[in-house]
């Protein structure tokens, strides 16, 4: 794996689409993805092979520091790995969104040590890493309550609660960070915790209807001992919202993938000269390069801290581009779509889109955050 390529992600809108996903994934995982992407979605055979596999082409190096064992870069080299990934499979997309966000959580936190205990493992792939803040997400935006409640006793913090929705839940072992309210009138703070745990007790898979080797499960936590080496910060409200555009900038990364996916299967299938389908591609083609432009811009000059409405209306375009994407490509493939054999990729594809918007944070949420900070800000001129 090259360093940093940051200069290839500049020139993104510029490069053809498998050109620059060749800059990023080795023939290998290409080769494997695309042999094993239907077995991924549809059963978990694949599930302890796949995040070692990611690992083995050094992606999840992508935006760390070199001194912290990474490549360089930035958090845009993260987000160009996981949109090329999900070109060929959202499944393993979706395991790299939720490995790759612990990283930056630990790339973000204060606490050196922790990052320094957990990062290598991360890294080389042998130990899972979760993303248990959705519920934490949706509690900064006034969405809900937090899930996972602390109470100090001698001094020894223990905890409770549940996460019923959790990707990377690797059976070997895994590492997942959650938002914890802490007892009185305290902050609530953001924990590391270990499927070593004693009290941690993880469910059998969720029986989705895709998705299957992602290692998605539910968590419940009875009587946890967290110690203040593995805070990752004291205070949720303050931290979230400066890793709150990784999080929801990495997720984006998926819808992304899968549009030029999608658009690259209709693009193969046009007639030359003039095709019906040839405007429409075209359109949604640059809809993609300038709302990937607009996500590159905010979270260079951190403007997404500052304005978070503006990525989530970004959040919510790329998933409206991808089901149209795949929509366009249904058009362009005709009756062989519903055929098993021929159209298995696009009905992989199918189930993939009607995903992106339930991600947590869902598009419903995000939708009503957005309404209830437009309400906010209309109250607040009027008086």
């Amino acid at each position: 794996m090259p360093g940093p390529i940051r200069s290839q992600l500049q020139q993104n809108s510029l490069r053809p689409m498998r050109k620059l996903q060749e800059a990023i994934l080795p023939i290998s995982l290409r080769t494997w993805l695309d042999a094993t992407a239907h077995n991924l979605d549809t059963a978990p055979d694949n599930a302890a092979a796949l995040l070692p596999k990611l690992a083995e082409a050094e992606l999840f190096g992508l935006g760390v520091p070199a001194l912290l064992g990474g490549h360089g870069g930035h958090v845009h080299d993260a987000i160009a790995g996981v949109a090329a990934v999900s070109e060929r499979s959202l499944a393993a997309g979706f395991v790299f969104w939720g490995h790759r966000t612990f990283i930056e959580y630990l790339l973000q936190s204060p606490n050196e040590a922790l990052r320094d205990r957990l990062l290598p493992d991360l890294l080389a792939g042998s130990r899972a890493g979760a993303t248990g803040l959705s519920n934490a997400m949706k509690f900064l935006s006034g969405i809900e309550g937090l899930q996972i409640k602390a109470t100090k006793t001698n001094g020894v913090v223990r905890v409770d609660g549940q996460l019923p929705w959790v990707t990377n839940l690797r059976v070997s072992g895994f590492d997942v960070a959650a938002a914890i309210q802490a007892e009185g009138n305290n902050p609530a703070f953001v924990a590391s915790l270990s499927s070593e745990d004693i009290g941690l007790e993880r469910s059998g898979d969720l029986d989705l209807m895709a998705m299957r080797a992602t290692n998605t499960a539910a968590v419940k936590i009875d009587n946890v001992r967290v110690g203040v080496d593995r805070i990752i910060h004291h205070n949720a409200s303050e931290w979230l919202p400066k890793v709150r555009p990784a999080f929801l900038g990495l997720q984006c990364a998926m819808a992304i993938g899968l549009a030029r996916r999608s658009l690259a299967e209709t693009t193969s299938r046009l007639k030359k000269g003039s095709d019906i389908l040839r405007e429409p591609s075209e359109a949604l083609t640059n809809a993609l390069v300038k709302a990937a432009a607009q996500l590159h811009e905010g979270l260079r000059d951190k403007s997404f801290e500052r304005s978070p409405e503006k990525l989530f209306e970004l959040r919510i375009d790329f998933a409206a581009i991808a089901a149209r994407a795949v929509q366009l490509e249904l058009s362009a493939a005709g009756g062989r779509a519903y055929l098993t054999h021929p159209g298995e990729g696009f009905q992989r594809r199918l189930r993939e889109v009607t995903f992106l918007p339930i991600i947590t944070p869902s598009l419903v949420q995000l939708k009503s955050a957005l309404y209830t900070r437009q309400q906010r800000q209309l109250i607040s001129e009027i008086a």
